[in-house]
């Protein structure tokens, strides 16, 4: 079962994989290796590469499905020659951070470096220069050469906690669940090519990857905002920029976490859309858990860029490690707590017959 270093073992080398859009292949290939090692889990890959992660054997209730994607915004090699390279950029990255940016080849052991030299942000492509030594061929993943630098105390700092955060502590999750017969029927969606228009999660929707009578919780990483903080613990969401999310799986959450003392957040994370409105729209009972995330998309200073007074610097996404034992621990108490009964209108109910003399 996932104690804490394991999960934090798991968190490193996920948030340090390549991958982008429509690449996932190093993710795909971690997360079957993972499921191999447990004779008791099934994975199932989709006609779109999503893989379904579900407990082997019958189940006593409707399915609860943890949703998380295995794309990261990345720049996507095009065509390349002995000094320059072209590419795509797949995901939302704001013009600014591609001035003179320099990058570097992620999916390979001696990727090249390059400038970007120029990026037209309506094509969302762009031209490199060629520094140094190193390989360099179209379908390559480039990132951000990003600098080092000190990591505050409980933080985490990675390349791509967006949100391959989300993929490990759904997968620590489902670690700790699937040895109680209770929770036998949790399980964990993992999607592609979120970051550029929710494909992966519109393409299970659509296509009968997800089991009759599934509930979703869609589990990101989030833009940090003045009301939602790292460190103040893991978020119970109860919407996003585009929509509100389920009423009862939300309250109940809610209500459960309370109860056990689990440090959380209740917030609408409307810094960007997530997969709960893709499954929403397609008409399942969709809610959403979230880690607060520092330089969201790897832009450093946004605040600051979006007023026009900082400058755009490429830098690590953030997130809190006590943030991230806390999601983990949510998860699991979800698995109960979405069946809980609602008591909201029979309390309001007591309160209508206690005083309804105020109306005659």
């Amino acid at each position: 079962m996932a104690d804490r270093a394991t999960a934090e073992k798991w968190l490193h080398q996920l948030t340090h994989l390549p991958t982008a859009p429509g690449l996932e292949d190093a993710v795909l290939d971690w997360v079957r290796r993972w499921v191999a090692r447990r004779r008791d889990l099934t994975v199932k890959r989709d006609s779109g590469g999503n893989l379904l992660i579900v407990k082997k054997g019958r189940k006593s209730k409707p399915p609860l499905l943890a949703v998380a994607h295995m794309d990261h915004p990345a720049f996507v090699i095009t065509a390349s020659a002995e000094s320059e390279a072209s590419f795509e950029f797949r995901g939302g990255v704001t013009a600014p951070y591609f001035e003179d940016a320099r990058v570097v080849v992620v999916s390979r052991p001696d990727g090249a470096e390059g400038v970007v030299v120029s990026y037209d942000d309506r094509t969302m492509s762009g031209e490199l220069r060629i520094t140094g030594k190193g390989s360099i061929e179209p379908g390559d993943i480039a990132m951000w050469k990003m600098r080092k630098h000190r990591v505050p105390k409980g933080r985490f700092l990675a390349p791509a906690c967006d949100d391959l955060a989300g993929v490990a502590a759904a997968l620590a999750a489902l670690d700790r669940c699937r040895r109680d017969p209770a929770l036998a029927h949790f399980g964990v969606l993992l999607t592609r090519a979120e970051e550029v228009g929710l494909v992966g999660a519109i393409h299970a929707a659509k296509h009968g990857t997800i089991p009759d009578g599934s509930r979703i919780l869609s589990i990101e990483t989030s833009r940090e905002l003045v009301n939602a903080r790292i460190g103040e613990g893991p978020v119970i969401r109860t919407g996003d920029r585009v929509t509100v999310f389920d009423r009862e799986l939300t309250n109940r959450i809610s209500r459960s976490a309370a109860a056990a003392g689990i440090p959380h957040q209740r917030r609408l994370m409307d810094g960007g859309g997530c997969e709960a409105t893709a499954f929403g729209a397609y008409g399942y009972q969709a809610g959403g858990l979230c880690l607060c995330l520092g330089n969201w998309h790897n832009r450093g200073n946004l605040d600051d860029v979006e007023r026009g007074t900082g400058d755009a610097t490429p830098m690590l996404e953030e997130i809190s490690l006590a943030d991230f034992h806390g999601l983990i621990d949510l998860l699991v108490l979800s698995v109960s707590a979405v069946d809980m009964v609602d008591p909201t209108k029979d309390r309001l109910e007591d309160g209508y017959r206690s005083s309804r003399r105020y109306l005659v």
